[in-house]
């Protein structure tokens, strides 16, 4: 069966779109990653510039990606196909891959979630760090995290078969409203602990001389999250956007997307740093289960905090299911289009090859680092960098008749769009995939060759 052969979905409403294109980004990234990387980057220094990137860097990038999903209405693999030529029609292979190794790890953290938002009903929180840590050590790999990453799998499959209508965007008309309200009703929680003024300081009021000082670890890193933020690089923006129609305003819409990820972004900052100043905990702590043993800590110190903490964890894996439908679209798409498998079969036989790739992140948390560094940091720029350098150098003509559809004539607005993505975003890129590989290449001759020699 060719893949002409079945009938292609759309959004039933614009707001659909939106909600799954901003569900798509407010995911870990955001209330996981987010802050924690706003800790270890030097608070409000980062905060600014990540800000600033959002602008220059992320908007332009995510308009290149909506602007091939729409004119191909096709998957990454076939919109390339279209558009790409010679080699270049195999760069489309680059988001399957990085949509399937990112999800496939990304369930198991999100299975984390789930636990802890049970250990908060159950348990509570321990306060010690020490203990915290070993408790999160002890919960993160085994058969409990094999079982939590299938529950979260199957969560994901069913949404994803069911279809567009019915089945994403019915979900996320339900979870990315929910994401907002519980959001917000943590941060007025927040702003009444007695941390709250300092932790603001720290956030709100930038230090220039940290700029200055750190501008050379500010900069890749701000980058960096601004790009994964959004779900670009992931082939998520290609694939949503070919379920749009022509008289959609992408520019518009894409304003809406970037708007609602970033106030979501900011404001679990301002739920997370007055909780770790009230307890007391250094927001710089790094690692994997940082949001798992630092801020779990902090719940264990606070009055309610078990209530509290549970809200919280809840909101993350319900921010995580948003994201991950996206990730398994991506693929999903790919075998409706390019091999004409209908979608429950296709959902089911994806999602169980990605429940099986994710067991040996749900095993050891080193082979977890080994599918993040190599997923985040390599293919997800790899496919980003590749795909602006095509469409800003090679089809900027394209790109400006179909970004103008549903707007109209762009004028100069059009050349400075292509030139933004030419230069500055195809700048940063570069220097964020050296930047990738030479830490994947560390993480490779140390933290994994130690384990390896252990084995």
């Amino acid at each position: 069966m060719s893949s002409v052969d079945i009938p292609r979905e759309q959004w039933a409403t614009r707001v659909g779109f939106i909600f799954a294109a901003v569900g798509s980004a407010v995911g870990l990234g955001n209330i996981w990653r987010f802050p924690f990387q706003v800790g270890q980057e030097g608070g409000a220094a980062f905060l600014l510039i990540y800000l600033l990137f959002i602008l220059l860097i992320g908007f332009p990038a995510m308009l290149v990606e909506f602007v091939v999903g729409r004119r191909t209405e096709r998957n990454p693999v076939g919109a390339l196909k279209q558009i790409g030529p010679g080699a270049w029609q195999y760069v489309g292979w680059i988001f399957v891959v990085t949509g399937f190794v990112i999800l496939s790890y990304y369930s198991v953290v999100a299975g984390w979630t789930i636990r802890y938002t049970i250990l908060g009903l159950q348990d509570g929180y321990l306060a010690d760090a020490g203990e915290a840590e070993a408790q999160f050590v002890e919960l993160a790999s085994g058969l409990d995290a094999i079982f939590l990453h299938a529950v979260f799998m199957i969560a994901v499959i069913a949404i994803v078969a069911i279809g567009i209508q019915r089945g994403i965007e019915l979900a996320v008309k339900v979870m990315v409203p929910a994401i907002i309200i519980i959001t917000v009703g943590l941060a007025i929680y927040a702003a009444t602990l007695e941390g709250a003024g300092d932790a603001y300081g720290y956030y709100l009021s930038p230090e220039w001389g940290t700029i200055a000082a750190e501008w050379q670890s500010i900069l890749p890193a701000a980058a960096g999250q601004a790009f994964f933020t959004l779900s670009l690089g992931m082939g998520v923006m290609i694939t949503y956007a070919s379920y749009l129609g022509e008289d959609r305003n992408l520019a518009e819409d894409g304003a809406i997307i970037i708007g609602f990820d970033t106030a979501i972004a900011f404001i679990t900052g301002l739920i997370v740093f007055p909780i770790l100043f009230t307890a007391g905990v250094d927001p710089a702590d790094p690692g994997a289960g940082a949001i798992f043993v630092s801020l779990a800590a902090a719940f264990g110190d606070l009055t309610l905090g078990w209530l509290i903490g549970a809200v919280f964890f809840a909101t993350v894996a319900i921010a995580a299911l948003s994201s991950a439908i996206s990730l398994m679209e991506v693929v999903v798409s790919y075998a409706i289009d390019e091999l004409g498998i209908d979608r429950v079969t296709a959902t089911l036989g994806i999602g169980g090859a990605i429940f099986l790739l994710g067991i040996p992140s749900a095993y050891d948390l080193v082979l977890l680092d080994l599918f993040d560094l190599f997923a985040d940091q390599i293919l997800l720029v790899l496919g980003g960098l590749l795909l602006v350098i095509l469409v800003s150098w090679s089809l900027a003509n394209l790109a400006i008749d179909e970004l103008q559809r549903g707007i109209g004539d762009l004028g100069p607005l059009g050349s400075a769009w292509i030139w933004a993505v030419r230069v500055p975003v195809v700048v940063v890129l570069l220097v964020a995939l050296a930047l990738g590989i030479l830490d994947y290449y560390e993480f490779l001759t140390g933290p994994f060759a130690e384990w390896l020699g252990e084995q």
